[in-house]
């Protein structure tokens, strides 16, 4: 079988899977914590959050139930939802999209998590300016 014959996953599979891990990072709690509130394997659920297995109907909601959010939070932003209108178009959609990979991703998830142990609102502010500085020296 080549490389092109292989069936990919799901560009919604992988979505709602990138939410799972999305959340359960946001918790701090290990795929293998999750597995086994499910009763399941932690390979199970890295297959889940790649997408390369489907999360069925009952499972995403037990996954639901566990991680403390709506089974619509995994569907948030998915490719091709716009397609159905909705209370879509408000321009703050594409800085939620990002804000939200952002927050996924290792260096996000450790720098918020930094970020709320601090206690003193003026040490935070000082933060997003030294921040905003460092990067205003990139774009220059």
């Amino acid at each position: 079988m080549t490389e092109e014959n292989k069936k990919k996953p799901n560009p919604i599979d992988i979505h709602v899977g990138s939410r799972i891990r999305l959340r359960r990072n946001m918790l701090g709690m290990s795929q293998e914590k999750l597995g086994e509130n499910l009763g399941i394997t932690f390979q199970q659920i890295q297959k889940y959050e790649k997408g390369t297995n489907r999360v069925g109907a009952s499972r995403l909601q037990a996954i639901a139930s566990i991680l403390s959010v709506p089974v619509a939070f995994f569907f948030e932003d998915a490719p091709g939802e716009e397609a159905g209108g909705g209370n879509r178009g408000f321009a703050e959609d594409s800085s939620m999209a990002f804000a939200i990979e952002f927050c996924g991703s290792p260096e996000g998830l450790q720098l918020n998590r930094a970020f709320v142990k601090i206690g003193d609102v003026k040490v935070r502010r000082r933060i997003i300016d030294l921040v905003k500085a460092l990067s205003a020296d990139d774009a220059e």
